[in-house]
């Protein structure tokens, strides 16, 4: 069914709306709906771009009065497109809400919904101050916050969601509420892994910790041909490595760059990429055993700026690509998985996909499983696949070689992922399986609460126990 709003309706919400309201006619309409993953091609009926907790409130009562489905957008990353929705819908867009309040004195920033890594980063680090954060700084704090919260720092400090220490939602119904560890509890554990399925969160309060503004990080590759030997190196050196190191492993096409080595550039080559919590010196002291063992063809590895630390992968990941993403736990990395997945790595043909194995353990283990929604199995590594290219005359082949991936490293894998690095063909098992079954009861005990109608569906849903779970 498609929806059209007359101007009468639009007036409607309008005249009580700080932001802006677009609708297809607009021409703002295109820019206003493109995210993150080009191969997402929704047009909703029309966009509500918010300013504030009331403009939230009005449109979803609006959205709720017309049986308009409704998607919410923030930092518009959501690699399955679950912030846009067709043309049945409205899109309750947060992007414009920028606020960031950072306490220097207590080390904590209260955090607007649609404000992105790289906006955060420049607040905290000018006084020194950091919470695990995106890889990329386009990515926005709230989607990353709510449904997995992977970052640099995340062995040193724990994941996004464990500096989290309260947020404020909007209800389905339209009421503001708080969550914290005091205050509505039940939310609080939800909100920390249940991605958007509760409410319209407009803002965070996160605990900062004392990095930066220098940390010892970068770069350093080498030739594919060593890629056994060096994913063998970095999987043994992780086993006993400090918590403060922060490298993942990368199997990528080196860009033609004139910091690259000749030899190498436009080539595929291994790759260690990320930085070190704590002291820039202690931090290349640690690491120094691994270069030394396998000096690096490319080597970019020094103390510099957390904040260019945080744009490293940002060239490889151009808003706009198409992108198909698959991802999972990976409890031993065996000499047989590396040499599947390197010799699966071999069949890549776009040069902007990126295979990572990011080691975990540290303090992500530090939080007991039972205290967020968030699924914390006990791997040694996660792996992505971030399958993204340019031709959309590509799509079905593109998707093919990272199903056949996925198909070949299962029997090294196990599920419980972060659901915000997949798009899966069947969506409503992942999700049970990901959560299993007393967390996925608990939270559907949650959505009963706080969404019984299911208003909030596009995203990893987890759906009422009542009609509107049918």
């Amino acid at each position: 069914m498609t929806t059209v709003l007359d101007q009468a309706a639009v007036e409607t919400l309008s005249v009580n709306f700080r932001g802006e309201v677009i609708t297809p006619a607009d021409e703002r309409f295109d820019e206003a709906r493109a995210i993150f993953n080009g191969m997402i091609n929704k047009r909703p009926a029309l966009i509500a771009q918010c300013n504030g907790v009331a403009d939230v409130i009005s449109a979803l009562g609006f959205a709720r009065e017309r049986g308009l489905s409704v998607a919410v957008r923030a930092g518009g990353h959501s690699v399955p497109g679950h912030c846009l929705c067709g043309d049945e819908g409205i899109v309750i867009d947060l992007s414009g809400m920028k606020g960031i309040w950072v306490d220097p004195v207590a080390q904590t920033a209260r955090v607007q919904t649609g404000v992105l890594w790289g906006e955060l980063d420049r607040e905290t680090q000018q006084f020194g101050l950091a919470v695990t954060g995106g890889r990329i700084s386009t990515t926005g704090v709230a989607g990353l916050t709510l449904g997995s919260g992977s970052g640099w720092f995340e062995r040193a400090h724990g994941l996004t969601s464990d500096s989290l220490i309260a947020a404020d939602m909007v209800t389905a119904d339209g009421n503001l509420v708080r969550a914290s560890s005091t205050e509505n509890p039940d939310l609080f554990w939800g909100l920390r892994g249940g991605s958007g399925n509760f409410g319209i969160v407009t803002s965070f309060e996160f605990r900062l910790q004392r990095e930066g503004p220098l940390v010892y990080g970068g770069l350093a590759g080498w030739p594919r041909a060593q890629a056994p030997q060096v994913l063998r190196a970095f999987r043994d050196f992780m086993k006993s490595a400090p918590n403060e190191i922060g490298f993942l492993a990368a199997l990528i096409t080196a860009p033609p760059e004139p910091f690259i080595p000749e030899e190498l550039r436009g080539q595929p080559i291994v790759a260690l990429a990320g930085c070190c919590a704590g002291d820039p010196e202690k931090a290349a002291e640690a690491m120094r055993p691994l270069l030394e063992e396998m000096p690096p063809a490319l080597n970019m590895l020094a103390p510099m700026p957390y904040v260019v630390v945080q744009q490293l992968l940002d060239a490889g990941n151009p808003k706009g690509l198409q992108g198909y993403f698959k991802a999972d736990f990976v409890p031993e990395l065996s000499d047989e998985a590396i040499e599947t997945i390197v010799d699966q790595a071999s069949r890549i043909t776009s040069p902007f996909t990126a295979l990572l194995l990011e080691p975990l353990g540290g303090a992500i283990n530090d939080v007991p499983e039972e205290d967020s929604a968030l699924s914390r199995p006990r791997a040694d590594f996660v792996y992505h696949a971030l399958v993204m290219w340019e031709d959309p005359a590509e799509n079905d082949r593109q998707i093919a070689w990272t199903r056949g991936f996925a198909d070949a490293v299962a029997k090294y894998t196990v599920p419980g992922v972060y659901l915000n690095f997949l798009i899966d063909e069947d969506e409503e098992a992942r999700v049970r399986s990901t959560y299993g079954p007393e967390k996925y009861d608990r939270l559907v005990a949650l959505k009963d609460k706080y969404d019984p109608d299911n208003v909030f569906r596009h995203n990893y849903n987890i759906k009422p126990s009542g009609a509107a779970a049918r």
